[in-house]
């Protein structure tokens, strides 16, 4: 469909969608701990979206034979992404990965969040702060003007610091008339596009990053996306629209 850029009307649009997604967030960030079941977590979401007007973006995606069954995506621990909510308990020292797309008449908003639950490892603590880093550093450089490969160099040099792996096999993505448009947003440098950000793109920057290697395998049920060693993964990811005074994000109240 090639880039769009959104008129105000749009941005206002999935703003309030973003509202709804940080609403979630700040909401699980509260209540999550050690004992829930990743159904418990998706309920909660779910919970919040509906009485707010909202539709999931994932639930029912893909279509058949194998549509995606989660209101939201939850990953724990060596999955990436695509988790999907069951009875499984959280334990100390997990991590958990919340991936939230709202659907607000017509528009979207994405956002993902990983949560440490418990105690967790020095090494798995720093896959946290590198991986926040990381999307912080992606959003500093969406500035008007510069490339999406300026965001994949710096989302891979914090990376690189803390000696982490980039899952390459996922990225990032326009985003806000529907949950996946142009441009994708390796979080690695590629030899791939490299659109020149402009005033009124929306996308969803959103590191992908491991303890391990960057390598990731699909499970049985067609959607959990694992790391192929075995290693914790985080996933930080927040909807920013390319604006004149810098990078606004869309996915915070």
């Amino acid at each position: 469909m090639g880039i769009t850029i959104k008129n105000q009307q749009q941005l206002e649009g999935i703003r309030k969608a973003g509202r709804i997604v940080a609403e979630v967030h700040n909401t699980i960030g509260e209540r999550i701990q050690p004992g829930m079941t990743t159904r418990a977590v998706e309920l909660i979401a779910k919970n919040i979206v509906l009485a707010r007007g909202g539709k999931s973006a994932t639930l029912g995606y893909g279509g058949q034979p194998n549509p995606y069954p989660g209101f939201v995506c939850v990953s724990v621990n060596d999955e990436v992404v695509h988790g999907i909510a069951s009875d499984r308990f959280l334990f100390d020292g997990d991590i958990v990965s919340v991936d939230i797309v709202v659907e607000l008449n017509g528009y979207f908003a994405d956002a993902t969040m990983s949560y440490a639950i418990g105690t967790i490892s020095q090494r798995d603590e720093e896959l946290m702060e590198g991986t926040k880093l990381a999307l912080s550093a992606g959003i500093a450089a969406a500035v008007e003007g510069n490339r999406v490969q300026d965001i994949s160099e710096a989302v891979s040099k914090v990376a690189k610091q803390f000696g982490l792996g980039v899952v390459r096999d996922l990225v990032g993505h326009g985003v806000g008339l529907k949950m996946h448009e142009d441009p994708q947003i390796p979080n690695y440098v590629s030899r791939g596009p490299s659109p020149r950000l402009r005033n009124g793109m929306v996308i969803a920057i959103e590191p992908m990053l491991t303890t391990g290697s960057w390598r990731v395998e699909t499970a049985n049920d067609g959607w959990t996306v694992k790391t192929f060693d075995g290693s914790n993964a985080a996933h930080f990811e927040h909807t920013v629209a390319i604006n004149p005074g810098g990078p606004q994000i869309m996915t915070r109240l």
